[in-house]
């Protein structure tokens, strides 16, 4: 009696092909890949409902590889290390199977999903997309997806999602990313590089090198991941939101660089925001990497939270324009600037507001809670990044920081200064 496989051919055909040079979002992308040491994997453990085949799952995985381009899309590199994509018109994935036995499906699927993320993928070699099924006594209990960062961002992963469950089958709109960099490389996409670079540079040769003060003593393991969650700042936030008139984003964005400059000291304060670039024609609901991190320094913080909007309201726009440029060209432009000043730039300070359609849900007052996730040496972190994520009724900041370059009680005081300067406004 043979045994039963443990994967399936899933084959593909769409209509698009080519080749040529990264996106500025790919590029951003493939820099953290690169820097981390990770494939960036996004996605999980998902169950199955009761009579799922095999054939719907292949199905989806087929409906993936040929609707969305970066699915499709693999890189070259040449001698130096720059990476080329190579979008395939058609080709073929495998859908694992794996049987749980008498183990508990759930547990199994969990770790091969732990599995996958702790791999290195082949860039060259392999789709960026891992999907496999869990099975038990011949019924499907478990889907394991995980797709790299390189293939799209949060905004992207929406629609993708969304298209997904509808099977959507009209065209897909906007522009992807093979047409992103010839855009991008036309003399109105160098202009706006040009731009941006003079926008950044006008910054870099002004302030400050360093962020954050060093610590007195290093915490180990080096590289911490926490959670403040502050269902007050949330409340604030949404009023000073509907106060001002601004996106609750922007008041958040305020708050961080408030809460930098009273707890660090820092003045002018800069931030690098993950822009979502989607405001831009063509890009909207495109499924792809588009956010990039820009650059904001925001001037003489105030000595009250109305003081700090303002000057965070001043600078905002022009930052959010000029998030979007060629990453390896403003590497470049920083480098030159270190080596004209005599000093390191630090610019690893982040701020992202990934909050989905459930960030105006009801929020009722509570107790605001810190607790450190995980503290590792592997993979890396920036010095400090800050996300805010939905949760359901309240608000979480998520904060990675490098303990060399900032210490985990310092990061907390920043969590909790941000709560105590938009609340007592």
């Amino acid at each position: 009696m043979s045994a039963a496989p443990d994967r399936v051919s899933v084959g593909f055909e769409a209509e698009s092909a080519g080749e040529g040079p990264l996106s500025w979002g790919q590029l951003e992308n493939w820099s953290a890949i690169v820097k981390q040491g990770t494939w960036l994997p996004l996605g999980g453990v998902k169950p199955l409902a009761p009579g799922t085949s095999l054939d719907e799952i292949a199905a989806e995985l087929r409906y993936l590889m040929t609707r969305y381009e970066p699915m499709r899309t693999r890189l070259r590199f040449d001698a130096s290390g720059t990476p080329t994509q190579v979008l395939y018109r058609c080709g073929t994935i495998d859908l694992r199977i794996v049987d749980a036995g008498e183990a508990n499906p759930q547990t199994v699927a969990e770790r091969l999903a732990d599995e996958w993320r702790a791999r290195q993928l082949d860039f060259s070699t392999e789709w960026p997309i891992s999907m496999a099924v869990v099975t038990q006594r011949d019924t499907l209990t478990h889907m394991v997806v995980l797709i790299s960062h390189f293939v799209t961002d949060a905004a992207g992963a929406m629609t993708m999602l969304r298209e997904v469950a509808a099977r959507t089958e009209t065209p897909v709109d906007g522009l992807q990313p093979l047409a992103q960099a010839h855009w991008q490389a036309s003399p109105a996409g160098r202009r706006h590089n040009a731009a941006a670079q003079r926008y950044w540079e006008n910054i870099l040769r002004t302030v400050s090198p360093e962020r954050f003060p060093r610590p007195a003593e290093v915490a180990r393991p080096r590289y911490w991941h926490g959670e403040y969650t502050s269902p007050n700042l949330g409340i604030a936030a949404r009023k000073w939101a509907a106060a001002t008139g601004l996106d609750s984003s922007t008041v958040l964005l305020a708050a961080f660089a408030g809460a930098l400059n009273a707890v660090t000291g820092a003045d002018p304060v800069v931030i690098r925001p993950m822009v979502s670039n989607r405001f831009r024609p063509g890009l909207a609901d495109v499924v792809c990497t588009l956010a990039q991190a820009g650059l904001l320094s925001v001037p003489g913080a105030g000595s009250d939270f109305a003081g700090v909007l303002h000057n965070a309201r001043r600078v905002t726009t022009a930052a959010y324009k000029y998030a979007y440029f060629h990453h390896t060209g403003m590497e470049r432009l920083v480098a030159r600037i270190e080596a004209e000043r005599g000093v390191r730039m630090e610019l690893g300070c982040y701020f992202n507001d990934r909050r989905g359609p459930s960030r105006d849900d009801p929020i009722e007052p509570g107790e605001s809670a810190l607790r450190w996730v995980t503290a590792q040496d592997a993979p890396s972190f920036e010095p400090l990044f800050v996300h805010v994520d939905d949760v359901p009724g309240t608000l979480r900041l998520s904060v990675y920081l490098d303990a060399e370059q900032l210490a985990p009680d310092t990061a907390e005081a920043v969590m909790r200064e941000m709560e105590r300067l938009a609340a007592a406004g």
